[in-house]
């Protein structure tokens, strides 16, 4: 009883010298970091406002907000950001349409059909998938599938909304498929085997079962990709063109808001002009996009939320 009550001090002995120093330490190592994480948010949102706020001085909000016409660069520039918006939305759309039912195929296949050989092998594809730089996707939908989509469709431009959709659709696939194959690994096999037990089939038990189950997960990680479709740069200016439009046609060349960024950083406007604060606008008009997309994301996932 002595030795072991002599043990057990030595013990408390050692963890409080060694607590002392990692009690004083550690909290201030991690609040360093959280903090330059909150500084860093701050500046940027700063440097967005106040380089916004200037462009709005010399260019009419009303006529950035609720006109159609984006030509910044003629002789009477125009300053209408939903011919870059509605461009954003028609690759964003398009990309939609092919990386959700393709994602969650993979998720739910990977979930509920695949042995544990066929997940070792799928997962890190779609991990590779993943990490493949966006700038070789864009030279993928320039140099491969805009000439395969001219072959088909021969009123197809050389830059066009529908090849960079499809190919920013590819790049996504991986977030949907990942974050939605783990929130439905993460539902109990007991709700399973109890759905299998009441006579339902294996695809009854998958699409009324184990999917709203997951619902939350699987809607945050498209609204996630939704997002990330919005904010893609280097597929977009390398495929999609420079000519901003405000009709509906997929297969013209057009212009993002990330693709305009891109295009006047690359050296086509001056520091201080019109042009150049332009993107400060484009910039905090896709801030607010990428910002409500993440907290619809958030609130889906509070809302819908299943635990066990």
């Amino acid at each position: 009883m002595k030795s072991n009550s002599s043990v057990r001090e030595m013990i408390k002995k050692n963890q409080k010298g060694k607590s002392n120093i990692n009690d004083k330490i550690m909290p201030v190592i991690l609040g360093a970091i959280a903090t330059i994480s909150i500084l860093t948010t701050i500046g940027i949102l700063i440097t967005l406002l106040t380089e916004t706020i200037t462009f709005f001085t010399r260019i009419s909000f009303a006529e950035f907000l609720f006109t159609s016409e984006w030509k910044p660069f003629s002789s009477d520039p125009k300053f209408g950001i939903w011919a870059l918006i509605l461009g954003t939305l028609k690759i964003t759309i398009i990309a939609t349409l092919i990386a959700v039912p393709v994602g969650l195929g993979v998720a739910i296949y990977l979930s509920e059909y695949a042995s544990d050989k066929a997940r070792r092998i799928i997962k890190p594809i779609l991990e590779i998938l993943a990490g493949i730089p966006t700038i070789v996707f864009g030279f993928f939908a320039l140099t491969f599938v805009t000439p395969l989509l001219r072959s088909i469709i021969p009123g197809l431009e050389s830059f066009n909304a529908l090849s960079p959709g499809l190919v920013v659709g590819v790049m996504i696939i991986p977030m949907i498929a990942s974050l939605s194959e783990d929130a439905m690994s993460s539902v109990p096999n007991k709700i399973r085997e109890g759905a299998l037990g009441l006579g339902a089939t294996k695809l009854e038990m998958i699409l009324k079962v184990v999917i709203p189950a997951a619902i939350s997960g699987i809607i945050a990680s498209i609204v996630l990709a939704i997002s990330r479709a919005i904010g893609e740069t280097m597929i977009v200016s390398l495929a999609a063109g420079s000519d901003p439009s405000s009709d509906f046609s997929i297969f013209k060349s057009i212009q993002t808001m990330t693709g305009y960024i891109v295009q006047v950083t690359s050296g086509d406007a001056g520091f201080g002009t019109d042009i150049y604060y332009s993107i400060y606008a484009v910039g905090f008009t896709l801030f607010i996009f990428t910002l409500i997309m993440n907290l619809i994301s958030q609130w889906i996932t509070k809302r819908f939320r299943e635990e066990y």
